[in-house]
């Protein structure tokens, strides 16, 4: 297949999934916007309970890869009408995880969130924001898994168009809720906490009525799921969720590091964050192409196709990046004036933002084929790969240079942008070797 044609490909299952990750980075960055405005320690308290939250959703999360996985390889086999089974044990195990989870997590605020701040203020903005979060544990899952259905059956652009229109609601009933208008109450940073939540269960319900009304003949119908897919789905997902589970715990530790250096460092730090999945989210989104690309690929036995699918798409993805990332380093007053106020905490982000724009196109390798090789069924080994990086690498050096040498944000976050270009070389040189090529899902 010619270049012009397989690029052709890659945007049209691609720019749909960019499209819906960047509609949710947006969402993170209009939130921090208006919570940012209610002052640094509100700032700082949605920042603590928003990562609190990611370590609560990461272990529904890895059933969006496990189920795009193999309703993409069902496809590839010639398979169509069976499709509709890994959405089923998908969403079951969304209810039976996510409901405990929430529920557990709620009941646990008060310890979780005490463990992550010291400061009473803004320990209790978190709280407050960490409880609605997590009553939405469920919902979170089975969108997860809506989105690996839809993604995994080349379908993605009705994916984006229901999440575009989830966040647009999650967006104005937050922005009510922060500042009680339209007769609501005004509950300030934890109303976007509650505004989140509902737009979650609602997008449960929007995604559901879709999926039934035009995949009948995948077989999506409510019932339970055959004892083997649920199998399957599980030793796919579960290393992924554990990865995530894992990962969100070191970003979570990683927030917890910067707070021991103030709470200036943490409120800009949350900001940075968001603005840095602006650039990573379009990057996992062409990523998600690579997964349907390449496990496609791997069903209809043609593994040459799948290798040359994970390089295609990492090539597109360095140049989205170095695009989306000019502004960052060009621009970083006018960015970081969106957000805050103080001057002292734009001075903080200048020199962490103009990085992040620029240093992230060494993540592109990392973002791209860690995907692809989801795609492939290496789950495991994408969870060794990434929680060494992190676990071993970047959270001890942070420690170091931050609490013990007193060396700030910026070392922290030039360690950050470094270790992402090392898990990019580590990724590329697996892709490589094609060991993913011998897996069997």
């Amino acid at each position: 297949m010619p270049m012009p044609e397989r690029l052709r490909q890659i945007l049209i299952l691609g720019l749909p999934i960019i499209g819906g990750m960047l509609s949710q980075s947006l969402i993170n960055l209009l939130d921090a916007a208006m919570v940012g405005h209610l002052g640094e320690t509100a700032l700082a308290g949605v920042g603590i309970g928003s990562y609190a939250n990611f370590m609560a959703i990461a272990l529904v999360m890895g059933l969006g890869s496990g189920v795009q996985a193999l309703v993409a390889r069902r496809r590839g086999e010639g398979r169509p009408a069976e499709t509709g089974a890994p959405l089923h044990a998908g969403l079951l195990m969304a209810v039976l995880v996510g409901l405990p989870l929430g529920l557990g997590c709620w009941l646990a605020a008060p310890w979780i969130i005490g463990l992550l701040s010291s400061d009473p203020a803004v320990a209790a903005i978190g709280h407050d924001y960490f409880q609605w979060r997590v009553l939405a544990v469920a919902a979170v899952g089975m969108n997860f898994a809506f989105r690996g259905y839809w993604n995994g059956s080349h379908r993605s652009g009705l994916y984006m168009r229901l999440l575009l229109g989830i966040h647009l609601f999650n967006a104005a009933l937050s922005y009510c809720l922060i500042h009680g208008l339209l007769g609501l109450p005004a509950m300030g940073a934890q109303g976007a906490g509650l505004g989140t939540c509902i737009a979650q269960y609602a997008g449960s319900l929007i995604f559901a009525s879709q999926t039934w009304r035009v995949a009948p003949d995948a077989g999506f119908r409510w019932r339970r799921p055959p004892p083997l897919e649920i199998h399957r789905l599980a030793r796919l997902s579960l290393p992924n969720s554990l990865q995530q589970l894992f990962f969100a715990t070191g970003i979570t530790l990683l927030f917890w590091i910067i707070a021991q250096v103030g709470t200036a460092e943490l409120a800009v730090a949350h900001v940075l964050v968001n603005l840095a999945l602006l650039l990573i989210l379009p990057a996992v989104g062409l990523g998600m192409a690579a997964t349907t690309l390449v496990s496609h690929s791997l069903g209809a036995g043609d593994v040459d196709a799948a290798h040359r699918w994970g390089w295609d798409v990492v090539r597109v993805a360095i140049g989205g990046l170095a695009l989306l990332g000019m502004p960052f380093w060009l621009f970083p007053e006018a960015i970081l004036g969106l957000f805050v106020n103080a001057a002292q905490l734009i001075e903080l982000g200048i020199w962490p933002l103009r990085l992040t724009g620029l240093g992230m196109v060494l993540d592109a390798g990392a973002l791209v084929l860690a995907q692809a090789l989801l795609g492939a069924g290496a789950s495991r080994t994408v969870m060794l790969v990434t929680l060494g990086n992190q676990w071993l690498v970047v959270l001890p050096l942070t420690y170091l240079l931050g609490p013990v040498l007193g060396y700030g944000l910026l070392a922290i976050w030039s360690l950050y942008i470094l270790q992402r270009g090392l898990a990019s070389a580590i990724f590329a040189l697996m892709w490589q070797r094609r060991a993913w090529a011998r897996i069997e899902i």
